[in-house]
């Protein structure tokens, strides 16, 4: 572990990640930029104005303050190619590539890949022509727009008019890109399964749950996330991958 590490994000993940950091007696000093309230001058940890949209200068802020290890939790970040640029000006960096981060960041992208490798997935299809798109034949609809916003843009139709409005929104502004991809929509409990990897050792955590919608009840909008808690019942014996 290195004296100093920098987090780049504002949300609570980065808030969750450098508290965990800031415990390590290895970890002298935790950089967040650009953090957040929870993140300000919080004994090892605080915030930094640094821009991080711009990857010289995050590279330059690594040089001139001794960063040993850098996490990138902004997804935005990670599809625009952050930790390659940091990797490739020698600052050692915890996140994936920009081609990799294209699971997270592209729905298209992301279930091409699903179905190329034989992975379980909701039947879906990829438009760029809102026309055809409306015209999708599936029972139950889940409209989600591509792009690194697309987590937040998602809307679960409870018809086809609903779901037409849905695509006429995000491909008439494109703020979330030029594709939007329509799911049948499979009803159940959604969990959350992650694991670290070098790309040859798998480390998985335990099963989590998310709340994505807005109000209590399961209802509202989607968001990027309300909270998540661990470990969940529903999940009564340790997930092997």
């Amino acid at each position: 572990m290195a004296d100093r590490v920098l987090v780049i994000g504002s949300g609570g993940r980065e808030h969750a990640l450098a508290w965990k950091l800031a415990q390590s007696p290895r970890v002298k000093q935790v950089f967040v930029a650009p953090g957040n309230a929870g993140t300000a001058d919080n004994g090892k940890i605080s915030n930094s104005a640094v821009l991080v949209s711009n990857h010289t200068i995050v590279i330059q802020f690594c040089k001139d303050h001794n960063i040993g290890l850098v996490l990138v939790g902004q997804e935005a970040l990670l599809a625009a190619g952050i930790v390659d640029d940091l990797r490739a000006a020698g600052v050692r960096c915890f996140g994936p590539s920009a081609k990799a981060a294209q699971l997270e960041s592209n729905t298209g992208f992301a279930k091409a890949f699903l179905d190329r490798h034989g992975i379980p997935t909701a039947r879906w299809k990829a438009f760029t022509n809102p026309q055809e798109a409306c015209s999708t034949d599936f029972p139950a609809r889940v409209v989600r727009a591509r792009g690194p916003a697309a987590r937040k843009e998602v809307t679960i139709a409870a018809s086809k008019e609903e779901a037409c409005r849905a695509v006429q929104e995000i491909m008439q502004d494109r703020t979330f890109g030029d594709m939007v991809v329509i799911e049948e929509l499979l009803q159940g409990e959604e969990l959350s399964c992650l694991c670290f990897t070098d790309g040859v050792t798998v480390a998985s955590m335990p099963p989590a749950q998310a709340h994505k919608r807005l109000l209590d009840g399961d209802q509202g909008p989607n968001t990027g996330g309300m909270g998540a808690y661990c470990p969940v019942p529903q999940v009564q014996q340790p997930v092997q991958f």
